[in-house]
């Protein structure tokens, strides 16, 4: 199998990096993660992660971020990223209303365009991380692929989150080869649960990193984030899926701790995982 990159969601050890910043970012590393994803900077400058960063040997590849971020001073955010290696700036999560058939559509469309054509004059590509409400369709269609009809998929691509892709009732590796090319980060995550697209059972992610509140249905269907290779994923299928089609960076991703594990536990079992199952 291709020897991916690996790198690891820092929203899966959110506590530890508000605790221990660089302490977590070296036992990340110690773990086998080449790769970082960060969801909110935890009050540190651009020029401290770029400095612990790179000390470390760690790379940052994507970042997921919301675009209100660059409101104020576009400049400013995007010298931010750019600062400490960002090539994907990834919408973590929008507002259901604001995709295909809602009365925010027109504006989803026209600030996507802006910030993904801004993104690709100073070098870096807009992303998407869905969940799985883009999975439901509007006249026929998926609202995931309303997006990507709507804008240039040059300077916009795909983040499958492959946790959401199943529980949607997608299979991921299917959803990943319709986008080849295009998705050169995916994310890795697992799950249980007993009954698939029951709704939301996931937290939001604020501006600044941070819980925005959650619709718990999970206990309803017995939903349980779980480390990589611990759940209900086939993830030698998705894999060849993203070797097929051109993906560089497998990204791990686990909202919630489960088994009696603390998050370094978990992100270290999926590391494992992944280094013994299939020598990535």
């Amino acid at each position: 199998m291709k020897k991916f990159n690996v790198g690891l969601q820092l929203y899966s050890v959110r506590e530890s990096m508000e605790k221990d910043f660089e302490g977590t970012l070296t036992a990340v590393r110690d773990m086998g993660y080449e790769y970082v994803e960060f969801a909110g900077y935890f009050g540190k400058s651009s020029e401290e992660i770029k400095e612990i960063l790179d000390r470390l040997g760690l790379k940052c590849v994507s970042v997921h971020q919301r675009l209100d971020f660059f409101d104020k001073d576009p400049t400013a955010g995007i010298n931010y990223l750019k600062n400490f290696g960002v090539k994907y700036v990834v919408v973590p999560w929008h507002d259901k209303s604001k995709l295909a058939g809602g009365p925010g559509w027109e504006e989803t469309k026209e600030t996507f365009t802006k910030y993904a054509k801004l993104f690709a004059e100073n070098g870096m590509i807009l992303g998407y991380h869905n969940h799985d409400f883009e999975f439901e369709k509007f006249e026929g269609k998926y609202l995931h692929d309303y997006l990507f009809e709507a804008i240039d998929n040059d300077i916009f691509v795909p983040e499958f989150d492959t946790c959401w892709l199943k529980y949607a009732g997608l299979a991921p590796e299917s959803k990943i080869r319709e986008y080849a090319g295009k998705v050169e980060i995916v994310h890795l995550k697992d799950f249980y649960c007993e009954s698939f697209a029951g709704g939301p059972v996931y937290d939001l992610i604020t501006t600044d990193g941070k819980d925005g509140g959650k619709k718990p249905t999970k206990e309803e269907n017995k939903f349980e984030f779980r480390p990589v290779g611990y759940g209900i994923q086939d993830f030698k299928t998705i894999l060849e899926a993203c070797e097929e089609s051109g993906t560089e960076t497998v990204i791990v991703e686990q909202d919630k701790t489960s088994l009696g594990m603390t998050d370094l536990e978990s992100v270290k079992a999926s590391r494992e995982y992944l280094k013994n199952t299939f020598g990535i």
